[in-house]
């Protein structure tokens, strides 16, 4: 569809810019589960999430830390001549084992040319003993840190209903806790789960901008067999929005968010194995340019309706 900056801060762009040139993500799948799984907080989990959690573009654990990254990157290398990576802890909550575990998985991670250490994981996870050691690692090696916080939606409503085990209290604490150590942060929304409107989709941009978070990652839902929301949505108990408003929470969601907040994607890539619903059975990329497209009909962008912090709404 183009050049899309004049629409929304484009994650790759943001890259660019800080690194020089571009910069790629390597997936790190470690062995480890969620407090939301194991009994610490429930057993079962979010009700949208499968047995394997809800990342799937991730290559199959083929062993250590630095076997995984060499691995991956030999592919990216000789596919896109690539010099700079992130190093992804991306599945399950990564700060959800002993301190000194993930110190041996982090640093593992710092090789040459990984310039990003990104870390993925439950607002309710996040320990000051475990951002002190990031804050170290930093200064030692020159490493950028990020953490990727999973808050789905500002519903607290919402939240609860999804046994997501967490309400918006500890993911504002989080963030918090996160940004005393000038650690970047990136939210992860979900802008189409059944219970939320319009006004939920607004309020999500509000909180967003309000905390100073500097990247936005949203999904679509996707429904799998063997979850209890999978069950919902058998018996009809629940019930989807339209691909057309999805895309005009979206672009809703942009017109809120405050202009130089980060947007990684708009729409995740789901499995089609063992699904119910994803992504209205179209490519993900389709409804990612049809997003595109209507914002470039509708002279719409990010930030243009974010004019309602520091008493600003009072006019």
């Amino acid at each position: 569809m183009g050049n899309t900056q004049h629409l929304y801060r484009t994650y790759s762009q943001y890259l660019t810019e800080k690194y020089g040139e571009k910069v790629y993500k390597l997936p790190v799948n470690l062995p480890i589960t969620c407090p939301n799984r194991d009994g610490k907080l429930s057993t079962g989990g979010c009700t949208f999430c499968a047995e394997g959690g809800t990342v799937f573009e991730n290559l199959p654990d083929f062993g250590s830390v630095k076997q995984q990254i060499n691995g991956i990157k030999k592919q990216i290398r000789e596919k896109y001549k690539a010099n700079k990576y992130i190093a992804y802890f991306q599945n399950f909550s990564n700060t959800y084992m002993s301190i000194d575990v993930f110190k041996g998985y982090i640093e593992d991670a710092v090789m040459e040319d990984i310039v990003e250490i990104a870390i993925s994981t439950r607002p309710d996870c996040i320990k000051e003993e475990y951002l002190e050691f990031l804050a170290d690692l930093r200064l030692r090696k020159g490493v950028e840190i990020s953490l990727e916080l999973g808050l789905q939606t500002a519903n607290y409503h919402t939240l609860n209903k999804i046994n997501r085990g967490h309400t918006l209290g500890e993911f504002i604490d989080a963030v918090l806790a996160i940004k005393r150590h000038g650690f970047e942060i990136c939210a992860h929304l979900i802008l189409n789960l059944p219970w939320d409107d319009m006004d939920d989709v607004i309020e999500n941009a509000k909180v967003i901008s309000a905390l100073n978070i500097e990247q936005v990652k949203l999904h679509a839902l996707y429904i799998m067999e063997n979850t209890m929301m999978g069950e919902q949505y058998k018996a009809g108990e629940i019930k989807l929005i339209s691909v057309e408003e999805y895309k005009e929470r979206v672009i809703t969601f942009l017109e809120y968010l405050y202009p130089d907040i980060v947007i990684q994607r708009l729409i995740g890539r789901a499995p089609k194995e063992n699904s119910l619903f994803v992504n209205w059975n179209m490519s993900w990329w389709k409804i990612r340019d049809q997003i595109h497209k209507q914002m470039k009909d509708e002279g719409r962008y990010q930030g243009k309706k974010a004019d309602y912090l520091g008493g600003k709404s009072l006019r």
